[in-house]
Formats: C-alpha cells, sequence, structure tokens
C-alpha cells in the first residue's frame, strides 16, 4: 500500500517501521511534524523534551538501555544538543540511535542557514539525506541498521523542502525488534579522560569502516547519461538538478559523510565537465577538491538561500551547457508583476495576548532583549517594540548583558521578554545568572500556554503531554521564586493599565524581577472566545490612529478606521487605546 506523505511524516513512519522505542525531540520548524506523527503510534513512547539536549540525552539513555532510539530537532536545535553529540559518538550505542536534524535553507522560520552536515563530520557521525518521502523513510529505516552495525549514533539530514513536499511512499509493516541486553561497561560508557582516550582510537577506527561502506553502500549511486555534463548532488539539490538537466549524468548521493572517494574519481573520469550543486556550503565540493579534481561549484551556483530548478538551469546556461540537454521551459512562462502583488508580512494574530504587553513597551520607550517565538514579530511596525534576538534564552542573559556594561540606570530602561516554552528551554539559567551575580534585570514571560510558533505543542507548564494527557503542571512563579527571585507577579497583558503599572514598578526595583504576562493564545484549540467583535463608531472616531499603533490585522484604515468583523476575536485592546470610546462591540455594532 502506497501513501502521499510529508517527508516529516515518512521519517515517523519509518521509525515505527524500525521497531523504535523511544523518541524525544524538542518542536522546531521544520522538524515539527516528525514527532507529532510518531505520537501516533502506541508502540513508541513520545515525548517533548524541555531542549534539544535533554532530548538527545533520553535518546542516549533509551539507546544505552538496548532500545532503538530517536531524537528529532531543527539545525539550531543541534546546536543546543551538541555536547551529547559529540561524546555519544565516543560511547557508542546499544540499540541503535539516529538522531534527525532538519536544516532551513532560505530561513524560511528560522535565525540562521545552517549546514548540519559539518556537524556530521566534525563528531565523526555518518551523516544519510534524502531527497523524497521514500527514501526518507528508507533512510530512517537504514540509519538504525547502520548505527547498530558500527556502533555509532546517525545522523539524518532533513530539509524543508523535503520535511514539508509530499510524495508516494510503499508503507510497511513494524519489525519486531528485541531490546537489547544491557551490560555495565564503565570503559565504554564512562566517558572520563582514560576511557575516553581509548574510545578515540575505536573511532578512529570506526570511520575507516563507514568509508569503506560508502563505496560500496547502494544510497551511493551514478546515473549515467550524456557524458558531457556530470553532477554530484544530494537531497533537494538533486531533484532540482534532475529537473533542470534530466539528460545528465549523475552521481547521487545518500550519504554525505563520510563522502565515497573511489567513487567520485570514478565518476568523474567518465563525465567531461563535473559540477557539484548543493544548498549552503562547500561542503561536497570541498572534499572533491582535496581529491585533485576539477570541479564547478559555488563560484557558479549561490551560496546562500534555497536552491531551485530555475536557478540550477539559469547558471548551467551562463556556464555554456548545451542548451538541447537543459530544461529551459521556465524561460517561456510569464512571470508575475511583482509591483502587483500587495505586501503580506507577518503579524502577531488577532486577539494575541502578547500585543499588549509591546504596546506598553513602546509606549515606555524602553530597551527590549527579545527571544525566538511568535512574540518575535514584536519587533516588526507598527510594534517595533524589540532591540535584539540571538537564540533562545538569550534575551534573558543579554539583558544582564546590557546592564553590566551600561550600569543599573540603563537596566532601569531594559526588559527581557521570552516565552513559556523559550524560558523552560534555555531561559532558566539566565535568570539564575541574573540573581546569582546581583544584576536587577526585570524579565517578562510571555505565557500564551503553549509553543506557539511551531503549531501549538505542549510543554512542561500546560499540564498535557504530547497526547494531550493530562501531565505534572510546572509552576513558574515557584520556579522564579525558587532560584532567588523575590519579585514574582503575574499580570494580564490585556489589561493595559494595570500592566503598565507593574512595568515601572519592576523596572523601577534595585533588584531581579519577573512578570508573567498571563494569557491563553487565542488560537488554542481549548480557549474559546465566546465575546463579540468590534467596530467603529465613524461618528465619533477622531481618526488618531492609537489603535492602528496595535498592529492589529482586523484594524484597517481605508479612507475610515474599521474592524473586520471575521478577523477580530474581541479581545478588547482597540477599544482600551481608543480616547474618544469609539469602539464598542455587542448590539451597538449590529
Amino acid at each position: 500500500m502506497k501513501k502521499l506523505l510529508l517527508g516529516n511524516e515518512a521519517v515517523a513512519q519509518g521509525a515505527y517501521e524500525a521497531g523504535v522505542r523511544v523518541v524525544s525531540a524538542y518542536p522546531g520548524t521544520p522538524s515539527t511534524e516528525i514527532t507529532e506523527n510518531v505520537a501516533r503510534f502506541d508502540e513508541i513512547y513520545t515525548e517533548w523534551a524541555p531542549n534539544e539536549k535533554v532530548a538527545l540525552e533520553v535518546a542516549v539513555g533509551a539507546a544505552i538501555a538496548g532500545a532503538r532510539a530517536m531524537a528529532c530537532m531543527k539545525h539550531v536545535g543541534l546546536n543546543v544538543a551538541a555536547d551529547p553529540l559529540f561524546t555519544s559518538s565516543y560511547t557508542g550505542i546499544n540499540g541503535g540511535l539516529v538522531i534527525v536534524v532538519a536544516d532551513d535553507p532560505g530561513m524560511h522560520s528560522s535565525q540562521n542557514e545552517q549546514d548540519s552536515r559539518y556537524y556530521g563530520r566534525a563528531a565523526h557521525i555518518p551523516v544519510l539525506e534524502p531527497s523524497d518521502s521514500q527514501e526518507a523513510k528508507d533512510f530512517t529505516k537504514l540509519a538504525f541498521e547502520i548505527s547498530e552495525k558500527y556502533d555509532t549514533p546517525v545522523i539524518l539530514r532533513m530539509a524543508t523542502r523535503i520535511s514539508h513536499s509530499r510524495s508516494l511512499v510503499e508503507i510497511g509493516q513494524r519489525s519486531d525488534v528485541h531490546l537489547k541486553d544491557y551490560t555495565k561497561d564503565i570503559g565504554k560508557y564512562v566517558m572520563m579522560p582514560a576511557m575516553a582516550r581509548r574510545r578515540r582510537n575505536i573511532l578512529v577506527e570506526r570511520e575507516k569502516s563507514l568509508k569503506q561502506y560508502s563505496e560500496e553502500a547502494e544510497l551511493n549511486r551514478i546515473e549515467y547519461n550524456d557524458r558531457s555534463i556530470g553532477i554530484i548532488a544530494a537531497g533537494g539539490a538533486y531533484n532540482y538538478a534532475k529537473e533542470a538537466v534530466p539528460g545528465a549524468s549523475f552521481l547521487k548521493l545518500g550519504m554525505v559523510y563520510p563522502l565515497p572517494e573511489k567513487l567520485i574519481k570514478s565518476f568523474a573520469r567518465e563525465v567531461e565537465r563535473l559540477f557539484v550543486i548543493e544548498e549552503l556550503e562547500t561542503f561536497i565540493e570541498d572534499y572533491v577538491r582535496t581529491l585533485g579534481l576539477d570541479v564547478i561549484g559555488k563560484e557558479l551556483f549561490p551560496k546562500t538561500g534555497e536552491l531551485s530548478y530555475e536557478v540550477i538551469a539559469s547558471k548551467l546556461k551562463e556556464a555554456g551547457i548545451n542548451k538541447e540537454v537543459l530544461n529551459l521551459s521556465f524561460e517561456n512562462c510569464k512571470a508575475p508583476n511583482v509591483n502587483e502583488i500587495p505586501l503580506r508580512p507577518p503579524a502577531l494574530c488577532p486577539g494575541c495576548p502578547h500585543r499588549g504587553v509591546y504596546y506598553v513597551l513602546k509606549k515606555l520607550n524602553l530597551t527590549v532583549t527579545g527571544d525566538i517565538g511568535c512574540y518575535t514579530l514584536g519587533a516588526l511596525p507598527p510594534l517595533s517594540s524589540m532591540d535584539t534576538c540571538i537564540c533562545m534564552g538569550a534575551s534573558v542573559s543579554s539583558a544582564h548583558g546590557l546592564e553590566k556594561a551600561r550600569g543599573k540606570e540603563f537596566a532601569r530602561k531594559t526588559v527581557a521578554v521570552i516565552g513559556d516554552s523559550t524560558f523552560i528551554h534555555s531561559g532558566i539559567t539566565g535568570l539564575i545568572d541574573v540573581v546569582y551575580n546581583n544584576g536587577t534585570s526585570t524579565v517578562i514571560i510571555l505565557d500564551n500556554s503553549t509553543t506557539g510558533m511551531t503549531g501549538h505543542q505542549e510543554h512542561p507548564a500546560t499540564g498535557y503531554d504530547i497526547k494531550g494527557r493530562p501531565a505534572n503542571k510546572l509552576n513558574m512563579e515557584k520556579l522564579c521564586e525558587a532560584v532567588g527571585v523575590k519579585r514574582v507577579r503575574v499580570e494580564d497583558p490585556f489589561e493595559i493599565k494595570k500592566f503598565q503599572k507593574a512595568v515601572q514598578e519592576e523596572i523601577s526595583a534595585d533588584e531581579p524581577s519577573v512578570i508573567i504576562a498571563r494569557r491563553p493564545c487565542a488560537l488554542l484549540k481549548r480557549v474559546k472566545s465566546k465575546n463579540k467583535p468590534y467596530c467603529v463608531n465613524t461618528e465619533t472616531c477622531i481618526e488618531c490612529g492609537l489603535c492602528l499603533e496595535l498592529g492589529c490585522p482586523a484594524i484597517t484604515n481605508r479612507s475610515l478606521i474599521s474592524i473586520d468583523e471575521t478577523m477580530c476575536n474581541g479581545c478588547g485592546l482597540c477599544a482600551d487605546v481608543c480616547p474618544t470610546n469609539s469602539i464598542t462591540r455587542g448590539d451597538i455594532c449590529d
């Protein structure tokens, strides 16, 4: 039986068929759907972990215990998990261990572009890269076989277009993979220096074996056609290149680390001109050059953003490739007039609880260190209420750094904002640092009771687990008090005047403080708004524009200020800021 699956769904199916027992992850686009789909299988224990480091450590522990285990994350999440990643390469595994990492070329939902293949090379861990959903499933299963055969973690590298594109997948049955025996082995699993030195030697020998495997494995294959042009490619780049030059010869790589030296040399001898087509960095290209081969790569193709068949075809045309072998059909298509397409920048949703927070912070003209989440959109006009955004948890630490650099008076005009899920992920340690080192930062935890931007996943403070079952609920007020913050208060961000007073009081305090801005996300299924939409009384409206400064998508100004009742969820912020009480709801609007 075949099904049309997202690449992420196919990875989940592959884990199920591979007999995986434990999956731990932290949500992050474009990887989130993997774990969400794994959670549908009752045979697999699945969890959302507080962060990616914890997720990988859980998976490592499960693998050492003898189970097939998997950890899933996006590319920047692998940075967080790098510590256990490198050491698990030394210890090896017992049951199979696969780390699925989804890169984001083009930065559709990320703060940077990052090429995770380098982690494989740096940690001496094999890296597989599928080019469609069928391969995503197959490579997942193969990754566990490689992991157990060579006693190593394996990285499965996904990317946005493979994760979020659909193709047909052959559905199989779950393998009955028994839990391996666990034997205490201090020399293997306790990485004190003496043991680690011995394991380092084993790692070097293992990598030699993996390199030989890459020469012989079927996932690296040659497709000979027109030998005037030879292309080495993997993943999504292979698909784009096949569409751009369907008649070319290809070396299609499924294992991108270690790379097959003999196979590459053999392919290069058989083609007249050799190209490497890959997204982001010159990972394959650099290796091919070390072999002394004449190759064309990033001097022709872009190093930033996503590739496409149009980009590849046009660049190969520039390189003088015969037009007869190129697919240049895009040249006959009429491109849309970009001037006719209205801009639609991302914005906080109607009824978003973060809107009131940013309105207040802008009104008070505060310096705001920001963080990663849907609330990062508060940096955009008209709210324009964020000064920095670096990585998960950096808002708290950055605010502390600003204070230590510029003094306490500057700190009294500075706040850090961080989401509830992000605070649990990596904001707690920053708050400990503030308290421990006599900082006075004010931290605003934007508690909307979910992990919002990645699609409303649960976390330790929501009271539910990944399957929606009741779970122990983290008490953030007590947590903040436990790390030493004496000034902790909970405020409703929809009560603007009261919230503004709270902010003014806390930034004036000569000690650390936390404001928990608590109001559930308006899009949560368990949050049902019964409020009627608002409307504008055009007779009394003076068009001062204060309501427009909220940046609510439901409020428009087309000759007259009006509210789209199909978008308005009745939060009431606009009515609160209206100086003439011209914004009302209920029967008055009808």
